[in-house]
């Protein structure tokens, strides 16, 4: 652990561990697929500061989850670059935590110990972070269900789980990938809350993809939206209310006009993209007589 903290203050440029900043410039990604070469990425410039809440919205297939497994160091875009501080970003970032729309958890641990998996992983014993694995836990209202098994958890209890994995070692940065997607309304504005709370006192910069507007409004100081494939940010909206927000705030008028701005910023996006065609150099006539479209990337 204290090799990998040491890999990203080298990174950050600083002496605290914290990042800078993480960048992306020109971050473009393309893949081959028979009908020619799909450009699911092109020209994305986006910067988030530390302790920042970015929120990532935009149609299905248009590069979200991409763009964050680029910036998380997981894959190499095709142009462009990722950058923490003045440091290219050219493979894993070990000190960042990392959820993706599965929980992940293995059936055969227990909540306690699936939680504990980060420093396995790293190759480090367990037993000095377990207070900090039932705290974070004592946090979610999960305490009393630490040495359960994920069979025996809901949705929702899985995801505080997983919540908790990916913020027990302290990551001054966090990625999520639509974590909340499956659950139902009140388990997702439950869960909501909680996220905001933990990311606000933690301070960890998050970048978090969704589909939903409210929940982009909810958690982020800022939230940015995307094109349909080609992915590109063509707007974005600053969240001016403190964090973290109670659930009373989507009532609130100032934060109903920040979800009406996004969803008319969204519904002019898909009523101008055109996502087929310009998703791909060579949208040829065989797609387009089919009504074939490239899959979602």
């Amino acid at each position: 652990m204290a090799r990998a903290r040491a890999d990203l203050r080298r990174q950050a440029g600083g002496a605290d561990g914290i990042p800078r900043a993480l960048r992306v410039a020109g971050l473009t990604k393309e893949f081959p697929s028979d009908a020619g070469t799909i450009v699911a990425l092109d020209g994305v410039d986006l910067t988030i500061a530390p302790g920042e809440f970015v929120s990532v919205l935009g149609p299905s297939g248009c590069g979200k989850s991409t763009m964050m497994t680029i910036m998380a160091g997981l894959d190499a875009p095709t142009g462009g670059e990722v950058t923490i501080g003045d440091r290219p970003v050219t493979g894993p970032l070990l000190e960042a935590g990392v959820m993706f729309q599965r929980d992940l958890l293995l059936d055969w641990r227990s909540c306690e110990d699936n939680v504990l998996l980060q420093f396995q992983m790293r190759g480090l014993a367990t037993a000095p972070h377990r207070e900090r694995a039932r705290e974070l836990l004592e946090m979610v209202g999960m305490s009393r269900f630490a040495r359960r098994f994920p069979r025996e958890l809901s949705g929702g209890m899985r995801q505080r789980v997983a919540i908790c994995r990916a913020l027990v070692h302290r990551p001054p940065l966090l990625f999520m990938d639509e974590p909340f997607g499956a659950l139902d309304a009140l388990t997702r504005e439950s869960l909501n809350a909680e996220l905001g709370g933990l990311a606000a006192r933690a301070g960890t910069s998050v970048l978090f993809v969704t589909h939903g507007i409210d929940e982009a409004a909810f958690l982020a100081d800022r939230v940015v939206v995307m094109s349909p494939r080609p992915g590109r940010i063509v707007g974005e909206v600053r969240i001016e209310l403190p964090r973290p927000r109670p659930a009373e705030v989507r009532e609130d008028p100032e934060f109903v006009a920040y979800t009406g701005r996004l969803r008319r910023m969204l519904a002019h996006e898909r009523r101008d993209g055109e996502p087929a065609a310009a998703g791909s150099r060579a949208a040829g006539s065989r797609a387009a007589g089919t009504g074939e479209a490239a899959s979602d990337v």
